[in-house]
Formats: structure tokens, sequence, C-alpha cells
């Protein structure tokens, strides 16, 4: 078969990705050395870029790009891309959150029952010879408000696995319309008088970069429970430790955090953990997990399939 098109991919993602584009004949060719500037070299060779978070897209690296048609995220944030630049270059980008968003709302399911029912912090404690049972009193999801900023593709798996909890599930997206059998679409003052859990859910953007601050945080008539699966960045860590420590918020679980690598892989400090994140991993009502909501042995399978159709789609659109 006459190749159609070459497409640069520069992580690694699961086989069945090159596998179905190769069939259809695109040449895919493989890069995970991490080196931008070894990327930047060979781009302008590229009808396609398939990414996951290793390297920044950035305005440099897309005015060398240019055969390329298209960037391709395995997941679902594109806040490493340089979005607006790509536009101007008649470049479309696209992700697929549809791949993973059943794994997210799993996660966090998981990590809203953890975090109520204190089962982190009493198998560590018994763990270390401890058997504490009234201290580990916790709470039922049953007729609780649960708020979940951000109604998208996981926003809206979590609200319908939370279903049968008969909890009162309310949501806020910037975009409206978008209320459905699971959960009742409303305004943040209605989430600020009466949410006992907080989840989020939305892209990391300029807007929701440190969303959750001090002045967020106060604004919240009950102590409520905070999870995070979205973005680290959404909430500021120090105002965090804080609120946790007055009472304010009674609990948080976090698969993502502040200072996490924006390529996923590790941290960002250097040497000293900072204060904040420190204190953080001490508290016994916090649950912190390395990013790893969206990890599945099934959904490494589902992202490869979405971002595969994705790109078939659009050739034969174009």
């Amino acid at each position: 078969m006459q190749t159609k098109y070459k497409i640069l991919r520069i992580d690694p993602v699961h086989p069945s990705l090159d596998e179905i584009l190769t069939r259809k004949g695109f040449q895919i060719d493989q890069d995970l050395s991490r080196d931008y500037n070894e990327i930047i070299k060979k781009i302008h060779l590229y009808d396609g870029l398939i990414l996951r978070s290793a390297v920044k897209v950035d305005k440099q690296l897309i005015d060398k790009a240019f055969r390329l048609k298209f960037i391709a995220r395995v997941g679902s944030g594109t806040e490493g891309i340089d979005l607006t630049h790509a536009a101007s270059r008649g470049i479309r980008v696209f992700s697929a959150p549809e791949g993973n968003r059943n794994a997210v709302a799993e996660m966090t399911v998981g990590l809203l029952i953890g975090l109520l029912r204190n089962i982190n912090k009493a198998d560590n404690e018994i763990k270390s010879g401890r058997w504490l049972r009234s201290s580990n009193r916790g709470f039922e999801l049953e007729g609780k408000t649960l708020a979940i900023i951000g109604y998208g593709n996981t926003g809206k798996a979590l609200a319908k696995k939370l279903a049968g909890f008969e909890m009162n599930l309310i949501f806020y997206d910037i975009r409206t319309g978008l209320e459905d059998e699971f959960a009742r679409q409303t305004d943040m003052e209605e989430i600020f008088q009466t949410a006992d859990i907080l989840s989020l859910h939305v892209p990391l953007t300029e807007k929701t970069r440190y969303l959750v601050n001090k002045d967020y945080i106060s604004r919240f008539k009950k102590h409520f429970f905070l999870i995070n699966t979205s973005r680290g960045e959404v909430v500021k860590t120090e105002d965090l430790v804080m609120a946790l420590e007055q009472g304010k918020i009674k609990g948080a679980a976090l698969d993502v955090i502040e200072y996490e690598n924006p390529a996923f892989g590790d941290m960002i400090w250097q040497g000293n953990i900072p204060g904040s994140l420190r204190k953080l991993m001490e508290m016994p009502q916090v649950i912190l997990t390395p990013h790893i909501a969206g990890i599945t042995y099934e959904s490494s399978v589902k992202l490869a399939r979405v971002t595969a159709q994705k790109i078939l789609s659009f050739f034969e659109n174009t």
C-alpha cells in the first residue's frame, strides 16, 4: 500500500494505534528520546504529530513544522500545546478524553469513598500496630451534595457512576445546556452554599490555574471535602494546607499536585520538598496518588483506538 502521510510519535502508546494507522497506509516513525532539539530538527518532515506529554509543543516547534496538519494528544489535556499558534497555522489539535474518562471516574469514586471512610488512614494505623475504631468513624455518601466543577467527559462519567449512591449531584460548567438525568446544572453560588464535596474535572487554562485558592475556599458555607483528578495547578497547595489545618476543608484526595512535572513523569522540585507540600504529605486526612487516575490497562487501549479513529476521520473529512 502506498504511504499516504508521515506521522511522528514521540511518546509510548498502546501498539494498536500504530497498527490501525499503518494498515491504512500511514507511515509511523517513533522518537522516544524526549529531546526537544532532536524533534525540532525533524518535525518539518511530518504531516502529523502524536504525543502524550513528553515534549512541549510551543511556537518555535510549530513554526518549524512546515507540513504539519494535525497534533494528536493521546489523553485529555492540551495545556502543553500552543493552541492559539497552532490554529493560526491551520494545524488541527485534538485530544482523546473519551479514552480514559471511565478510568478517571472510577478512580474518583474510589478516592471519594476512601476519603470519607478513612480507609487509607485506618490501613496505615493498623500496619503500624494501632487498632483505632472511634477515631476512624466516617461519613456516608447518601444524602450528601457533591458538586462537580467541569461537566465534560470525566465529569459526566463520574455523575453516572454516582447516580446509585442517592446523592444530590450538581455541577457547574462555563457551557450551558449540559444537564442530564444524572446531575443538575447550577451556578457557583448554589455550590458555595450547599456543597459537602467538591470534585474538580476542568482543563488547565489561565482561568482555572489556582482556581481553588484562599478566596475561593472561603466562599463555601459548609466545611467540605475536596477531590482533584484534573490538573495539579488548579489547586494552590499553600491555601489548601491552610484550609485543612483550619478544618474548612475536612479532607482532600489529590491524584495531581501543583508541583508535578508537566510531562507527568516526576515532581519538579530539585532537592528540598516545598514546605506546603511536605505539610500536605504528613496530613492523615489527605490521600495522594501519582497522577494515575487515567492509567489503566483498559484505558491505554481505548486511548489508542480513539486517537487513531480521530486521525482517520480528520483525513477523511479534509
